[in-house]
């Protein structure tokens, strides 16, 4: 279980001249998030919303200045090796070994979670079958497709077999086939016999958070504005289209021009 409470976050604006004062970007400001074991939780912002910023405190890049993040109940900031070993997360940089074949990649990074070889060699075998990667295990990462390299990085980010799994925009260059398998994939993973797992989807695609998300955060301007499901959004907002109603949330509800 993953939960965000009240988190913000601000950093200092490079300034274009030496005399020019001091300003501050407040890139996240009192975010909430509860992502219960067992569910797919949807993060949806626009782009510049504050969700990377969020995930990354999540992953413990850096601290909020504000607020508090636990994972399992353990708080990110004070015990960020046990934290992060309760997460697999997938980001926005791949960051594969170019010269290292897919399992090599896969294994590596279970090492370096503490596996012994022979449990992570096993565990590569298990999620080659679930992500469908026999005919890429054995070539190196350099010259993959986009798709090939998100099942990669998909599956060392879970070679650990964490309890959380964590996506930052993980469908971003995707084809449509590859898009589907990643669907599939997470609802397993999410299911009882794919070990009851949460997971976090951040993502500025609709149709995505429609099809896979069972509740939904929504931000804007570092904010968390709105949540619940799909439908109670939509009854929220009185809107019949998932993006009207986001529209309304993310940014009327701001004061912007749609």
């Amino acid at each position: 279980m993953i939960e965000i409470v009240n988190v913000s976050k601000q950093f200092a604006a490079a300034k274009p001249f030496r005399r020019t004062p001091k300003q501050v970007v407040h890139a996240v400001r009192g975010v909430n998030l509860q992502a219960p074991n067992g569910r797919i939780t949807g993060l949806l912002g626009p782009n510049g919303a504050g969700k990377t910023t969020t995930l990354r405190m999540l992953g413990g890049l850096f601290a909020p200045d504000s607020g508090t993040i636990t994972v399992d109940g353990i708080a990110v900031a004070e015990q960020p090796r046990q934290a992060l070993a309760r997460m697999g997360i997938l980001g926005d940089a791949h960051g594969l070994y170019p010269r290292l074949t897919a399992r090599e990649n896969v294994v590596y990074f279970g090492q370096l979670q503490g596996m012994e070889r022979d449990a992570a060699d096993a565990r590569v075998q298990e999620l080659s079958r679930l992500l469908d990667m026999a005919s890429i295990l054995d070539r190196r990462a350099e010259g993959f497709s986009q798709g090939e390299r998100m099942k990669t990085a998909l599956a060392r980010a879970l070679v650990h077999d964490p309890a959380n799994i964590v996506l930052d925009e993980p469908t971003n260059g995707l084809d449509v086939l590859a898009t589907r398998a990643l669907r599939e994939a997470l609802r397993h993973l999410r299911s009882p016999e794919g070990g009851g797992k949460c997971i976090v989807f951040s993502t500025h695609i609709m149709p995505e958070v429609q099809q896979l998300c069972e509740h939904v955060v929504v931000m804007a301007q570092g904010r968390s504005v709105a949540e619940g499901t799909v439908e109670e959004l939509l009854a929220q907002t009185g809107e019949t289209s998932f993006e009207d109603a986001f529209v309304k949330l993310a940014f009327e509800a701001r004061g912007e021009a749609a």
